[in-house]
C-alpha cells in the first residue's frame, strides 16, 4: 500500500481535549492510520483546560513566535508537538493564550469565528514551514471548515498545496459555526466575499459549514443513512439543498469502535469478563449490576439499559408515559445514566420515586459504570430524533445487551431488524418518531426475551457483528486514494 500524507485538523483530539465523540473519532484516525504506517500528522489548538502534567509537549522551533494578521487584530501563536499516546502520529497544538485561554473548547464570545479561523490558517502555515504537502487535510465540522476556501485564496500562490485535496467531515450538522457577516473582515477575507453565501451576507450571516460544504473537494459524515437523512429538509438544518448540489461528493462512512476497550472477552471494568462462546459471566454482571444499583436480582425478570446525554436529540421526550406504562406492566428492571436538561432529569427523578424497586436513575457520567450498565443489562434503550452515528448501540452489539432503537443515522445502519418469523436481525427497530413506535419495540423485544432459547441466539448473532475501526479506516483510506490525481508516490 503506498503512503498516504494526511493532515488531519480537528477542534478536539482525545485524550488532549474532549467534549463528544469528535474527540474519540479524531484520535482513532491519528491510531489506526499511523499502524497502517500512513503519514498522519493532527492539528488542534492548544486550550487552557488541557492537562499538560500528563504529557509532554515540545517547541517546534521553526513554528515559534509565528505573526497573523486577522483583520484589524494582530496575534502571536506558538506550535507545539507531542506525540498521540501509543502510536507514532505527531499532534501539533496552536498556542496562543489570547484566544485558548478559556475555562471551556467552545465559548459564546465574540471571537469565537476568529478563535477557530486562526487554527485554520495555523494548519496550512505549519505544513508550509515544514514544507510538508498533504495529500488531504481531512476536516472536522465547522471549526475547521474554511481551509478549502483560504487554500484557494489566501494561500493560492504556494505551489507547495496546487495537489493537496481537502475532505470535509460532518459529524452533527446541527452545529454549523453561523455568524454575523461583519466577522468576514476579520477572517481577512472581505475581498473574498463572492466565496461565500449571497444570500447569507445579504441578511447578515455566515456561516462556515455551508462554506465548507460549497468549497472542499469531498464531503463525508459518519453514517450512509445520515448521508440520506441530511438531504433532507427535516435533517439537513437549512443545508440540505448545499448537500444535494453536492450529493456526488457526499459519501456516508459509519464511525467505527475501539474494541480493545469495548470487548467483554476482556474488559477489565467489568467483574466477570465473558463471550460469545461462554455466556455465563453476562449473567453474573447483571446480578452485580442490579445489587450495586440497589435492585432486586431475578434472572428471569429483564434489565433495560440506558445511557445518554438527556437532550431532545436523544428522543428522552419519547420516555414520557412509554416508561410509566411498561413500568407498570410489566417485571422489568429500568437503569439510566445520563445528565443534560433540567426537565428531562426531573423526569427520571419521577420514574425512580414512582417505581423505586424497578427503576434507577444515576445522574451524572462514570466510565466504569456504563461498561457495568453495558454488560450487565439484557436491552438497551437509544429512542433517538436523530442519530448521526452512534456508539453505545454497537457497544450493546458486543456485549449481547440486545438495542432498541429508532430507525435513524447510523442506529438503522448497525441495527437489523428482528424478524420472528425468520429469526433475522440483532434488535428491535422501530420507525416513526413516536410513544407508541418505542412502545411497540420495547414490548416486542420483551415477548421475545421471554423465549430463552430465542433470546440466546439473538445475542450470539449481535455479539458477532464487527464494526471495528480496522474494517471502517480502510473504507476512508479508499476515499482518500480515490480523491488524487495519478499515483500516490
Amino acid at each position: 500500500m503506498s503512503t498516504l500524507k494526511i493532515c488531519l485538523v480537528s477542534s478536539e483530539i482525545a485524550p488532549f481535549a474532549k467534549t463528544g465523540g469528535l474527540a474519540d473519532v479524531s484520535e482513532a484516525f491519528g491510531r489506526y492510520l499511523s499502524a497502517q504506517h500512513h503519514d498522519i500528522r493532527l492539528i488542534m489548538p492548544f486550550y487552557a483546560a488541557i492537562d499538560t502534567r500528563n504529557y509532554q509537549f515540545y517547541p517546534v522551533e521553526y513554528a515559534l513566535n509565528c505573526e497573523i494578521q486577522m483583520g484589524s487584530k494582530h496575534y502571536t501563536y506558538h506550535m507545539y508537538t507531542t506525540q498521540l499516546p501509543g502510536t507514532d502520529a505527531a499532534v501539533y497544538l496552536v498556542h496562543c493564550p489570547e484566544l485558548y485561554a478559556r475555562p471551556s473548547l467552545y465559548t459564546n464570545d465574540a471571537d469565537e469565528p476568529i478563535r477557530f479561523a486562526l487554527l485554520n490558517r495555523a494548519a496550512i502555515e505549519l505544513c508550509q514551514r515544514m514544507n510538508w504537502a498533504p495529500h488531504i487535510f481531512h476536516l472536522n465540522d465547522w471549526q475547521t471548515a474554511l481551509i478549502p476556501v483560504y487554500l484557494k485564496t489566501l494561500y493560492s500562490w504556494d505551489g507547495l498545496f496546487h495537489n493537496t485535496k481537502t475532505l470535509l467531515t460532518i459529524h452533527n450538522i446541527g452545529y454549523q459555526g453561523s455568524f454575523g457577516a461583519d466577522v468576514i473582515n476579520d477572517l481577512g477575507l472581505n475581498t473574498y466575499y463572492t466565496y461565500f453565501d449571497a444570500s447569507d451576507l445579504y441578511h447578515g450571516r455566515l456561516n462556515f459549514l455551508r462554506t465548507g460544504i460549497r468549497h472542499a473537494h469531498k464531503l463525508s459524515t459518519v453514517s450512509e443513512t445520515y448521508a440520506r437523512e441530511i438531504q433532507t429538509a427535516d435533517y439537513g438544518e437549512g443545508l440540505h439543498k448545499d448537500l444535494q448540489n453536492r450529493s456526488e461528493d457526499l459519501v456516508g462512512i459509519l464511525n467505527g469502535v475501539d474494541y480493545q476497550q469495548w470487548d467483554p472477552q476482556k474488559d477489565n471494568l467489568i467483574p466477570y469478563t465473558y463471550s460469545v462462546h461462554n455466556l455465563r459471566g453476562k449473567n453474573l454482571n447483571k446480578r452485580f449490576l442490579l445489587k450495586k444499583m440497589g435492585l432486586s436480582y431475578d434472572r428471569s425478570i429483564p434489565v433495560i439499559g440506558m445511557i445518554t446525554r438527556l437532550a431532545e436529540q436523544k428522543g428522552i421526550a419519547l420516555l414520557r408515559g412509554t416508561l410509566e406504562l411498561i413500568l407498570a406492566q410489566y417485571n422489568v428492571r429500568f437503569i439510566v445514566l445520563g445528565a443534560g436538561e433540567e426537565s428531562y432529569e426531573q423526569f427520571l427523578h419521577y420514574i425512580q420515586s414512582s417505581f423505586p424497586e424497578k427503576a434507577v436513575f444515576f445522574k451524572g457520567y462514570d466510565y466504569p459504570l456504563s461498561h457495568l450498565i453495558e454488560a450487565g443489562s439484557d436491552i438497551f434503550v437509544m429512542p433517538s430524533k436523530y442519530e448521526p452515528c452512534g456508539l453505545n448501540q454497537i457497544y450493546s452489539l458486543k456485549y449481547g445487551t440486545i438495542p432498541v432503537v429508532r430507525k435513524t443515522g447510523g442506529l438503522a445502519d448497525t441495527v437489523q431488524p428482528y424478524d420472528w418469523r425468520t429469526g433475522q436481525g440483532t434488535g428491535f427497530v422501530f420507525e416513526h418518531y413516536t410513544q407508541s413506535g418505542l412502545q411497540w419495540a420495547l414490548e416486542y423485544a420483551l415477548s421475545t426475551y421471554a423465549h430463552k432459547n430465542v433470546w440466546k441466539k439473538l445475542i450470539r448473532r449481535a455479539m458477532l457483528q464487527n464494526f471495528s475501526w480496522e474494517e471502517q479506516i480502510h473504507k476512508y483510506v479508499e476515499l482518500y486514494t480515490r480523491m488524487l490525481p495519478g499515483k500516490i508516490k
